[in-house]
């Protein structure tokens, strides 16, 4: 008998700005540039954001993405997330 593989879509579960904060969060702990990236390009993709071309978000938010910390502001201000500074080792 086969197994059937789906295609999972982290973005499909991101349906409030709570979750959004949770996930990103989680992201920015890694302290893994590429993971960061990627998580913000999902976020943008869960809100179907227009601001920036489709084109630039995937490019800048893949996994061998770099974004600009001007493109990275950008984003964060149109998914309507703030980032916030802490002591390092420290949680919540």
């Amino acid at each position: 008998m086969r197994e059937k593989i789906y295609d999972y879509d982290p973005a499909a579960a991101l349906e409030s700005e709570e979750a959004i904060a949770v996930f990103l969060a989680d992201a920015l702990e890694t302290g893994d540039a590429a993971y960061i990236a990627k998580a913000v390009g999902v976020v943008a993709r869960a809100k179907g954001m227009a601001e920036l071309s489709r084109e630039q978000l995937y490019r800048s938010f893949s996994e061998q993405g770099n974004p600009t910390l001007k493109t990275l502001l950008t984003v964060m201000r149109a998914l309507g997330v703030d980032l916030t500074a802490r002591p390092h080792g420290t949680t919540t």
